[in-house]
Formats: C-alpha cells, sequence, structure tokens
C-alpha cells in the first residue's frame, strides 16, 4: 500500500500533555510556542504570515482545508510557522479558486502538521495554562523524550525572530490590492513619480499591507526593519510605515532606535509590532499575554468615535499601559480582556494599532486607519 503520510504524530507540551494524532503534512520534528486562532476561513494568510515564525499554530474550526489555497492569498512568498495542528484537513478542495489542495502544500513547503487531535480540549488546556512550550513528531513516539525537548524549546522572549524573516535590501512594491478586496470607492489611479513617497519597514510584514499603501496612491519603498535612521531618510519618504512581525519586541534594540530617531521628521503609521516598537521608542514597555489575541474576531473600540470594530489579530505581547508615557495617548482598547490596541503621539504625527486593518475582518471597518495617514502626510506635501 502507498504511503500517504497519515502516520501516527504527536504534540507533546512542555507540562507533560500530549496528544496523539495523524500526520497530513511533511515528516520531521519541529518545536516552537504552541498557540491557537480562532478565524473559521484564513488558513492560507496565516500559514504564510511571518509573525507566526517560532510558533505551532492550532486552528479551533474543526474543519481546514476545504477551500484549497491559491496565490493570490499569500501574505508571504512561504509559510513561516513552525507546524500547524487540525481537527480535521478536508481532503476535497471545494473552491473554483483554488489551485492545490492544502496538504500538498504544506507538504511542498516542509511544513509538520497533524489532524485528528482534540483541538478543543488542547485551547482549553492552553487557555488555562497559557501558552506551552512544545514540539510536535512524526518520528519521535516516545512520550517522555518528545515533553523533554519541549521543556528545552527557548520559547519566543528575549528571542529576535524579525531577523529570520526579513528581506536583506531595499525594494520598490508596486502591486495593489486584488479586485476581491476593492471597494467600489477604492482609488483607481496608479501611484505616479510625483506620488506621495512612503517607506514601509519590513519587520515581517505581510504583503496586503503595502498593496493597501499603493491603493491609497503612495509610491512604497520596502526596507528591511533593520536599517538605520540615515537609510531610511536617504530615500526621501513623506511618510514612515510601521510593519507587523513574529516574537518579543523588547530585544529589537535597533528598531526601537530608528524608530526614535525617526519621530517628529515624518508621519509614521505603525500595525502590530510596529505597534509595539512605536510605544517602546517613547519609553512604554511591554509584557507577554497569558495566551494571545489571534483571530478574526477581535472587538476594539475607538475610543474617539465609540465605534466598534471587528479586526483581525495576531500577536502574543502588548502594550503596558501602566508604563504608557504622557506623550501617548491610548486610541483603541480591546473589548475583551481592556489592552491597548491603539495609540497616538499627543504632539508628534505618530500613531499605530495593534491589531490587522488589512485583514479585512468586519470586512471593512479599519480601512479608516490607512486614509488617516495619507491625511497625517498631506500637510508634509504642500509645506
Amino acid at each position: 500500500m502507498a504511503d500517504d503520510g497519515r502516520g501516527i504524530a504527536k504534540i507533546a507540551l512542555e507540562d507533560g500533555r500530549v496528544f496523539t494524532g495523524r500526520s497530513f503534512g511533511a515528516p520531521g520534528e519541529v518545536d516552537g510556542e504552541v498557540c491557537f486562532n480562532t478565524s473559521m476561513t484564513g488558513y492560507q494568510e496565516i500559514l504564510t504570515d511571518p509573525s507566526y515564525r517560532g510558533q505551532i499554530v492550532t486552528m479551533t474550526y474543526p474543519l481546514i482545508g476545504n477551500y484549497g489555497v491559491t496565490d493570490e492569498d499569500l501574505e508571504s512568498a512561504h509559510p513561516h510557522l513552525a507546524g500547524f495542528l487540525v481537527r480535521e484537513n478536508s481532503r476535497v478542495s471545494s473552491n473554483f479558486r483554488a489551485e492545490d489542495a492544502l496538504l500538498e502544500y504544506l507538504r511542498k513547503w516542509n511544513i509538520v502538521a497533524i489532524e485528528e487531535i482534540d483541538t478543543r480540549a488542547l485551547v482549553r488546556h492552553i487557555r488555562e495554562r497559557g501558552a506551552l512550550r512544545g514540539v510536535l513528531s512524526t518520528v519521535d513516539q516516545d512520550d517522555a523524550s518528545l515533553v523533554a525537548k519541549a521543556q528545552s524549546s527557548p520559547g519566543l522572549v528575549g528571542r529576535d525572530l524579525v531577523r529570520e524573516v526579513i528581506a536583506g535590501e531595499a525594494r520598490s512594491w508596486t502591486e495593489p490590492l486584488s479586485p476581491w478586496a476593492r471597494l467600489d470607492d477604492d482609488r483607481s489611479t496608479e501611484p505616479g513619480p510625483e506620488s506621495p513617497h512612503v517607506v514601509a519597514l519590513d519587520y515581517g510584514m505581510k504583503w496586503n499591507i503595502p498593496r493597501h499603501l499603493v491603493n491609497q496612491g503612495f509610491r512604497v519603498t520596502v526596507m528591511p526593519g533593520t536599517a538605520t535612521a540615515a537609510e531610511v531618510l536617504a530615500h526621501d519618504p513623506d511618510g514612515i510605515f510601521l510593519s507587523n512581525g513574529p516574537g518579543d519586541p523588547e530585544p529589537l534594540t535597533y528598531a526601537i532606535e530608528t524608530i526614535r530617531e525617526l519621530l517628529g521628521q515624518r508621519p509614521v503609521f505603525g500595525i502590530c509590532l510596529g505597534h509595539q516598537l512605536l510605544s517602546l521608542a517613547c519609553g512604554a514597555k511591554t509584557f507577554k499575554l497569558k495566551f494571545g489575541h489571534r483571530g478574526a474576531n477581535q472587538p476594539v473600540q475607538d475610543l474617539a468615535t465609540k465605534v466598534v470594530e471587528i479586526t483581525s489579530q495576531n500577536h502574543g505581547f502588548a502594550v503596558d499601559e501602566d508604563s504608557l508615557p504622557d506623550e501617548l495617548e491610548v486610541t483603541h482598547r480591546n473589548l475583551n480582556d481592556g489592552t491597548i490596541e491603539g495609540v497616538r503621539h499627543r504632539s508628534l504625527p505618530a500613531f499605530s494599532v495593534q491589531y490587522h486593518p488589512e485583514a479585512s475582518a468586519g470586512p471593512h471597518d479599519s480601512r479608516y486607519l490607512f486614509d488617516r495617514f495619507r491625511e497625517l502626510i498631506q500637510p508634509s506635501l504642500t509645506s
């Protein structure tokens, strides 16, 4: 009988809990922080989001893979997560856009994945105990051995994962939003030589972010998040964008220093890790959440308008409100746990949000943030 790749696989947690299922991705063994995402769809975007570097992702929705995969939905060139856990992988891709099956996509990119585990029990365990280090394996079947490996996994705190996912040089970005994501009143004019110029600092940026920037009429230059302030300003940008990215923000001292030097020189807009780095550059601190915010249904309130947005989120760290300096004002708040979801500088043209306005969870609740960035840039273009 041909090998269908569905041998026994195990996920072991550092506290001794072990779940057994079947492999449906590539064979092998990986370690990482075990987390969960509550989205019903969007598994391909999750797989290719660089912010998941170093993590083994559990999907809470029970059926994954039912609409296949397509290159149109990529958020980066390839998957970045360490491993993938689902209750059931669909063997049928029921979507006219599908170019491949999820199983084949995972094997192509050598992603270890497991199905037929009790994902509800696993998620409940993480919610009670907090995010845990784990080992996912198709080759080691010894529970004690796997638990010991999980306990020796480095975890996320204190690691610089950004350097593992970013490109090494600056590049122009010209790709606009997909027709599937556009609105009737979206800008239709392509950016030209005289269009405002935005430098996007890439800490692990999802591709839909620069697509939105192009959709705003910006010329976009993507630079690695390791760039210095002098290197950024050498491109003579009209605005600076700070992207999402993986892991703990506090070890990224090079990024924090660059942002600190750029504040006040150009308008700044940050998303997710970019929000945390902007806050750190202003003197705030961050802390690790118990099990993070990951999903497409997180309620966030804009404190100025009192409007509630349904947002997409993926972060395991947050800005500590008690450490917030006077120059930063809280603009958005998470309605589940009250954590900070957005800040703005009281005297400088700079703001940020913890969630992902480009991800269309609402589906369009948060697009105004890209409009706000353009409005911040406009005065500098006429001064």
